[in-house]
C-alpha cells in the first residue's frame, strides 16, 4: 500500500519536473543562490518544493518585491 502511494508521489512529481523543464539549469541555481542569500531560504527548503511550490512562492515573492518597489518610489 505505502510503495503503491510513493509510486503514486513519484509519478506526479515527474509530470511537475518535466511540465516546468522550461527552466534552465543555470536559472535554477542563480534563483536558489538568490533566495538563500537575500530571503533565508534554506537548500533543504528549495529542494523539497515540488516545481509548482516553487513557481508559487517566487511568483509571490516578486510580487511582493514589486509592490515594496512601489510604495518606496510613493515615499520619495
Amino acid at each position: 500500500m505505502q510503495e503503491d502511494r510513493n509510486s503514486i508521489i513519484r509519478r506526479i512529481a515527474k509530470f511537475f519536473y518535466v511540465s516546468l523543464i522550461h527552466d534552465s539549469l543555470e536559472n535554477h541555481y542563480v534563483t536558489n543562490f538568490s533566495l538563500m542569500q537575500h530571503h533565508k531560504y534554506s537548500l533543504t527548503e528549495l529542494e523539497n518544493m515540488m516545481p509548482f511550490e516553487r513557481k508559487i512562492y517566487i511568483s509571490l515573492l516578486v510580487n511582493y518585491l514589486e509592490e515594496e518597489a512601489e510604495k518606496a518610489k510613493q515615499r520619495s
